[in-house]
């Protein structure tokens, strides 16, 4: 009898667990995004502090540019949702969305676009000009989220500007997700 309450009890809670909750901000990523060893949420902060850093960095490569796009996007949900980051400095992730809405801006990504629809978009920009697929390229950059003309799109990932909230963001970001000088405690 106490087994079978067990597992009535264990299956209660997983089948909670199924589902995200439509409030969720934070959106999924495959894993390997950035990386095969590193998880998501250090390989974003790792890309967007070293594409942040400098505009020079991601100049004349759209596909790092993207990505470190992604991690914005993904860092400004994460970091608040995640309990792992409950002791960072709240002005961080404060910064990291300030930091999304002006990529965003400049990227002329329409204002209310859920997070993922722009994760996902972004991705399959990055996984075609990896691959060299050029017109599947084109084809993604003519997604509604974008208010460019594709080609004007392309370019600015091209030679992404630098942001400075975009750069003190992450960086801090960085510092704080190894606080001890690269020792994890």
């Amino acid at each position: 009898m106490r087994t079978l309450v067990s597992l009535s009890v264990l299956a209660l809670c997983l089948s909670a667990c199924g589902t995200l909750p439509a409030s969720r901000r934070t959106p999924y990523l495959p894993a390997g995004v950035y990386g095969v060893y590193e998880d998501n949420d250090i390989g974003a902060i790792n890309q967007s502090a070293w594409a942040f850093s400098s505009a020079a960095n991601t100049r004349g490569n759209p596909i790092d540019a993207a990505k470190a796009v992604v991690a914005l996007e993904y860092l400004s949900g994460e970091l608040r949702e995640n309990p792992r980051w409950f002791s960072m400095d709240q002005s961080i992730k404060f910064r990291m969305g300030q930091a999304r809405d002006q990529l965003r801006a400049i990227l002329g990504i329409r204002t209310g676009t859920p997070s993922q629809l722009v994760v996902n978009t972004l991705l399959a920009l990055s996984l075609d000009l990896q691959t060299g697929n050029g017109p599947a390229a084109g084809q993604v950059l003519t997604s509604p989220i974008f208010t460019y003309p594709p080609q004007q799109t392309m370019q600015i990932l091209s030679n992404l500007p630098y942001v400075q909230e975009a750069n003190l963001a992450t960086a801090r970001a960085q510092e704080q997700s190894f606080p001890l000088g690269g020792i994890r405690g």
